[in-house]
């Protein structure tokens, strides 16, 4: 079994500021955020959060962009640790396990989304999963609730079938997402 992984980054970077600048950028890098649009978020100062950034900024681990007065930051996709550090916070917030356990024991998943905050890469504590396919929902309630216990952390999910996604696609288009699991020549959204 693997050793709890709530206190992976804590171990590491004491900054509770970093870390989840960490998860907000590296969980999805497509993430744009400005300094008191996070500042807001965490619950903390601008200035606590501009020291973060820039310490970031400086080993080119997030990239920045002036747009008007607003300087935006975004992960850098080309920094060699990327990879590695997008992998990271996947085990942190515990999607790794969730959508593995999923595909391997629950029936025919076509499509697995993260969607809503953490899609964002907000850790707020409740992991909203939208599956696709032919899932067997007695062990998808078992699966979350064993998961849950160990990630510390609530996971929601809304299972479609295919036809019913066909259907929602237009609404869901809206909604923050990010397409985590993808059975071969399944279609996406």
């Amino acid at each position: 079994m693997r050793p709890p992984l709530d206190n992976l980054f804590t171990g590491i970077i004491s900054s509770k500021t970093r870390i989840k600048l960490l998860i907000r950028f590296f969980f999805n890098p497509k993430t744009r955020a400005y300094l008191r649009e996070l500042a807001k978020d965490f619950n903390v100062s601008t200035n606590s959060v501009r020291e973060e950034l820039n310490q970031l900024s400086k080993t080119n681990l997030l990239k920045s962009e002036r747009n008007g007065r607003q300087v935006y930051y975004t992960a850098n996709q080309e920094h060699p640790l990327f990879p590695e550090l997008k992998s990271m916070v996947s085990k942190v917030m515990g999607i790794d396990q969730v959508i593995d356990g999923i595909a391997n024991r629950l029936g025919d998943l076509d499509l697995a989304y993260v969607i809503d905050d953490y899609a964002e890469g907000k850790d707020t504590g409740i992991i909203d999963l939208l599956l696709v396919g032919d899932i067997d929902h007695y062990h998808l309630n078992d699966l979350s609730r064993k998961t849950e216990r160990y990630i510390k952390r609530k996971i929601r999910s809304l299972v479609l079938s295919r036809d019913e996604f066909e259907t929602m696609k237009p609404r869901l288009r809206h909604r923050p997402q990010l397409l985590v699991w993808k059975k071969q020549n399944a279609e996406e959204s």
